[in-house]
C-alpha cells in the first residue's frame, strides 16, 4: 500500500505498512503493522453495506473480545480489529475432519453467546426484518400461484419468529471460514448482528463449506450436526432443522435477487437436504 494510502488512516493508529488482503463486497482488509510491532487488521468498510457491516462492528464491541475478535479503534467506516490469525475452521477441517470443525464450532458458539451485564446495541437487526428477502419472494410466489420452497421457507420463518426462545445477540452469519485460530485460540470474525433465538445463529452451518457439496447435501451429516448444535444451546433438533431449511431458502432469495442462479440452485438442494431430514426426525 502506498504512503498516501497509509496516510488515509488516523495518525493516532501509528500504521507504518499495510498491504491488502481481501476486497469484497463489504469492503477492503489490509494486515497492517504498527509502530511498535504489532500486527492487526483494518476494514475499509463500503458504502453499499455500510450500515449492515457497522451492526457487526457493533456487535463485536459489545462482545469485547470473548470468543470474538476486539475493535481496537473505529472512525467512521475505518475499522481497526484485532488479528484474528491465520488458519480458519476451514482448514481444521481439511487437517482434521468434519466432526471436529463442528464441535470446534460449537464451543466458539458457548462463548460467545455467554450472558453479558452490558446490554446489547439497539443497532442489532431482528429477525422479521433479516428474513425480509424470503418474505417477499414467498409472496411473489403466492400471487403467481407457484407452490415452492420459498413459500414452505417462508410459513416456516414466520411460525419460528413468533415462537422465539433463548433470544440473545447473534453473529448471524456463522461459518467456516468466519472462526479462526490465533493468539487467543478460536475465534469468530465478521458478524452481522443480529438479536433473535439462539437457534437461529447455526443455520448457515449447514449451508458450509459452500463447495463442499459432499457435506453440506449430505443427510448424515445434517442430522449428525443437527445433533451437535441442539445437544450446544439444549434444544430440540427438529427446531435446529427448521431453522437450517429457512436460512437455506432465505439464502436462495439473496441469490436470485443479485442474479446469481448456480448459487441459488446450490442453496435450495442444500435446503431440500435439510427437509429430508427434518422429515425424518
Amino acid at each position: 500500500m502506498s504512503d498516501k494510502g497509509i496516510a488515509a488512516f488516523p495518525t493516532e493508529w501509528r500504521i507504518e505498512s499495510a498491504h491488502r488482503i481481501a476486497d469484497t463486497v463489504a469492503g477492503t482488509v489490509y494486515e497492517v503493522t504498527r509502530a511498535r510491532g504489532e500486527i492487526d487488521i483494518v476494514k475499509v468498510l463500503k458504502k453499499k453495506a455500510l450500515a449492515d457491516n457497522l451492526r457487526g462492528v457493533d456487535f463485536l464491541e459489545w462482545r469485547d473480545g470473548i470468543g470474538a475478535i476486539r475493535v481496537l479503534a473505529r472512525s467512521g467506516n475505518v475499522i481497526l480489529l484485532e488479528h484474528a490469525g491465520n488458519e480458519t475452521l476451514r482448514d481444521r477441517l481439511v487437517s482434521h475432519g468434519d466432526a471436529q470443525a463442528t464441535e470446534i464450532a460449537a464451543e466458539v458458539l458457548m462463548k460467545y453467546h455467554r450472558s453479558s451485564d452490558v446490554p446489547p446495541p439497539a443497532t442489532l437487526q431482528p429477525l422479521q426484518r433479516y428474513f425480509e428477502s424470503l418474505f417477499r419472494k414467498a409472496e411473489a410466489d403466492r400471487r403467481q400461484g407457484v407452490e415452492s420452497s420459498y413459500r414452505e421457507g417462508a410459513a416456516m420463518a414466520e411460525a419460528l419468529i413468533a415462537d422465539q426462545r433463548d433470544v440473545r445477540p447473534l453473529h448471524g452469519d456463522l461459518h467456516h471460514e468466519n472462526i479462526m485460530l490465533g493468539p487467543r485460540g478460536w475465534l469468530i470474525i465478521d458478524p452481522v448482528g443480529l438479536i433473535g433465538d439462539a437457534a437461529l445463529d447455526v443455520a448457515n452451518m449447514f449451508s458450509n463449506p459452500l463447495d463442499r457439496f459432499d457435506l453440506t447435501r449430505d443427510e448424515n451429516r445434517i442430522a449428525s450436526m443437527a445433533e451437535v448444535f441442539a445437544k450446544t444451546l439444549g434444544r430440540d433438533v427438529r427446531t435446529l432443522l427448521r431453522y437450517a431449511f429457512a436460512y437455506g431458502c432465505l439464502s436462495a432469495a439473496w441469490h436470485e435477487e443479485d442474479g446469481s442462479e448456480e448459487e441459488r440452485d446450490n442453496e435450495l438442494k442444500v435446503a431440500a437436504a435439510v427437509r429430508s431430514v427434518l422429515q425424518q426426525v
